[in-house]
């Protein structure tokens, strides 16, 4: 007998997480069924639930003045829902066999058993921490939740010196730098990569790298930490690559994330080659038919190289929720994909991606041709027009479209969506030239900027046939 059918006709939804993922899924559901068909217990172990952890950078250097404003919706607007939201309470257990999770809680330790019938799994990612010597130092600090955000807040509110080493120079890593700067911190980026934004191909990311410096901010590429040094009073004071030692009050890693499935990894649920969990279009995890996952924790096909890959961005995390919602409140759903759509900033350098780099391409097999084009954001002789570089890859035999990058002054970054629904659509760089975008010279130039790489790609494209 099912424990549902063991309550009577009600069922219970027990939903791990209680952020992106996990609490869309959960509303989604809600909004499907009432209390008396479906009953919600959803477990976080934060302080804080539905935030926007893409905000942190801007909250900690001050262009989000409340850490509230981050919050799309608090526990007590979720339980007003009639969504039994249980703070600081952590899954410590999966019993698939049972249908049951343990949950403990972390203030008091005491711990309990929850039977579900069916399951949501929303634990997000975690932040890389390499196991480095001294990387636990007080003053060393990683960014994935607002209360890492606090904690930050909390250092820099106490530490006296200006001296700040940001490890890692991806999304987090140029976004926390630029944080800090604006704080009026002295920073210094340690990077194990050739160039920052390792999402970009190494021509693009020279533009950020020199960006950056044009900040103030030290670059230093092609190292790796081999230690965080400490001072007498066991903080912080510095971090050390093999050739040298950058002295520092506050550390920021941002070196990434990982999947945090090592909760579901232990129940034995289906796990991929990028450490993330394993599901089929509505979610659901593979081989478990009552029991979905959603977020940061899972890996998401890749609609243009054919492969799963691991991307962890709200974006998706939010529209997983939803899907999954759906199939569990009674509906049906799919999420068949994604193109790998970011978009960021420093200062005012737009930088934005889609679709393969060079290296993901040469992986996945597929033989390519590029165009690197510049133009501007509006019309050359409007005021106040500010350059771009466009980079387009295309696969050579067809003319497919396979990735564009882009990085410019305002107006750049989103005109990566062009190309995002392009690379959905499957339509290739001789097929891009004729789309129909608006044109005006406030705006664009006559040709827009991508139209202009997708004809020198298209040109290219056909020289190599």
């Amino acid at each position: 007998m099912s424990t549902g059918a063991a309550r009577g006709t009600r069922e219970r939804l027990v939903v791990v997480g209680g952020d992106a993922a996990g609490m869309s899924a959960a509303s989604q559901a809600r909004r499907l069924k009432g209390p008396d068909e479906l009953e919600i217990v959803a477990f976080e172990r934060g302080h804080f639930s539905s935030f926007s952890a893409c905000g942190i950078p801007y909250w900690v250097g001050g262009d989000v003045t409340e850490r509230d404003a981050l919050i799309a919706r608090t526990p007590e607007e979720h339980r007003a829902r009639d969504i039994d939201l249980r703070m600081r309470t952590e899954v410590t257990e999966i019993d698939v066999a049972g249908g049951r999770v343990r949950a403990r809680d972390v203030d008091s330790g005491a711990q309990s058993w929850t039977s579900y019938d069916k399951l949501v799994i929303g634990t997000g990612a975690r932040p890389i921490r390499p196991e480095l010597p001294g990387i636990d130092a007080p003053g060393v600090h990683g960014v994935q939740t607002l209360d890492d955000g606090q904690a930050l807040l909390d250092t820099l509110a106490r530490t006296r010196g200006r001296r700040a080493v940001v490890v890692g120079a991806g999304y987090i890593g140029v976004e926390m730098a630029e944080a800090l700067i604006n704080r009026g911190y002295e920073v210094t980026v340690v990077n194990r990569g050739r160039e920052p934004m390792s999402t970009l191909d190494p021509d693009m990311g020279r533009m950020v790298h020199e960006a950056m410096e044009g900040l103030g901010i030290t670059m230093v590429d092609d190292a790796e930490v081999t230690e965080v040094l400490t001072g007498d009073d066991g903080r912080v004071r510095a971090v050390a690559t093999r050739d040298a030692e950058f002295p520092a009050d506050v550390v920021v890693l941002g070196i990434g994330v990982r999947p945090e499935t090592r909760l579901v990894e232990a129940a034995g649920l289906p796990i991929g080659a990028h450490g993330g969990l394993l599901t089929d279009l509505a979610m659901r995890v593979r081989g478990h038919g009552n029991i979905w996952a959603g977020g940061d924790c899972v890996e998401v096909l890749d609609l243009v190289s054919g492969q799963e890959r691991h991307i962890p961005l709200g974006t998706h995390a939010n529209k997983h929720g939803q899907v999954v919602g759906t199939n569990v409140g009674g509906g049906y759903a799919t999420f068949p994909g994604v193109v790998g759509t970011a978009v960021s900033k420093v200062c005012d350098l737009e930088i934005a991606r889609t679709g393969l780099r060079e290296k993901d391409a040469r992986r996945a097999g597929l033989r390519f041709v590029t165009a690197t084009i510049e133009s501007t954001s509006r019309a050359g002789y409007y005021p106040d027009a500010s350059p771009m570089t466009v980079k387009m890859l295309a696969e050579r035999r067809t003319g497919r479209l396979l990735g564009v990058q882009i990085v410019g002054r305002e107006g750049a970054g989103k005109r990566v969506d062009i190309a995002a629904v392009a690379l959905t659509a499957g339509m290739t760089v001789e097929q891009m030239t004729a789309l129909d975008l608006g044109y005006a010279p406030p705006f664009s130039p006559v040709w827009d900027p991508v139209l202009v790489a997708a004809r020198k790609a298209a040109r290219e494209v056909e020289r190599q046939r």
